[in-house]
């Protein structure tokens, strides 16, 4: 396995000028984009990237403009050599690092919106959230040009809002979604479970187990209506300050009552001060 750190670029042009040699080869080029923090979940993506396309590249960038004015944007974990080691081991071929200047200069004035699916769930928790997201990855896109970029299941609502804007844009770029990587016990893989104290963290998995319940007991067609309320009392019941607990169409993240079709059953939840975002296919 590699041992040496990946090419680092925090220069656009040097980025390009890389990235331009490998497309002129033919070479696919798939892209991970990350805030850093990085754990198994995103090296997961970087070998998907390294098994469907020539060269992965990871970017690193904690985005100041998907942080709300009361958020962790300012104690959000930052470990960059620790990053780029853990990218060497792992074998991807760049990291991109740009600063808050290289992607936000002097005058920036543009902002990516994307209506329906940025307005329910995490939405009206965390306003001009998903308009942060669309824009910094558009750029990013536009930045390295890959064929596919990846991003992991476990923000599904953000992965909607990626695939539209994209979609909408005309951007080209495949948006391919990685199922969520869990950890034993089943809770997902985050770099927000760094702030759980170890009470929290053994309670936390039972978001998981009542997400689960749901999806199980929903298959069926039957309303779901009453098994939302029994999830939301027992994670309540539990220490957990539940924002959302929902079943939604898995394409237009609009709720649905009954199961018909592909859906998902989604959280976002409090423990302590940790924010914490699951979901499950149904």
């Amino acid at each position: 396995m590699p041992d040496s750190v990946p090419q680092r670029f925090s220069d656009p042009a040097a980025l390009r000028h890389c990235v331009a040699a490998w497309r002129a080869a033919g070479e696919r080029i798939v892209l991970v984009p990350t805030m850093g923090a990085l754990h198994r979940g995103h090296l997961a993506l970087v070998a998907e990237a390294q098994r469907i396309g020539a060269h992965a590249v990871v970017s690193i960038f904690v985005n100041p403009t998907q942080f709300g004015p009361n958020e962790d944007f300012s104690r959000y974990p930052r470990d960059l050599d620790a990053d780029l080691a853990l990218l060497g081991e792992a074998g991807a071929d760049a990291a991109w690092t740009p600063t808050v200047e290289t992607m936000y200069p002097p005058g920036f004035a543009t902002r990516i919106e994307v209506a329906g699916l940025s307005e329910g769930l995490c939405g009206p928790f965390r306003p001009g959230h998903f308009a942060g997201v669309a824009t910094v990855v558009t750029k990013l896109l536009n930045q390295v040009r890959p064929d596919v970029a990846l991003f992991g299941e476990k923000d599904f609502q953000q992965l909607r809002v990626i695939q539209q804007a994209v979609a909408d844009l005309d951007l080209g770029v495949e948006i391919r979604g990685v199922p969520t990587l869990r950890e034993p016990d089943g809770l997902a893989l985050s770099s927000r479970n760094r702030y759980l104290s170890p009470e929290e963290r053994a309670v936390a998995p039972k978001l998981h187990a009542v997400l689960a319940e749901i999806a199980l007991a929903s298959r069926n067609g039957t309303g779901v209506a009453g098994r939302i309320a029994a999830g939301r009392a027992a994670l309540e019941a539990a220490g957990f300050r539940v924002q959302y607990l929902t079943v939604c169409d898995a394409r237009t993240l609009v709720p649905v009552e009954r199961v018909d079709g592909p859906a998902r059953v989604l959280a976002a939840a409090f423990l302590g001060r940790t924010r914490l975002i699951d979901n499950l296919a149904v």
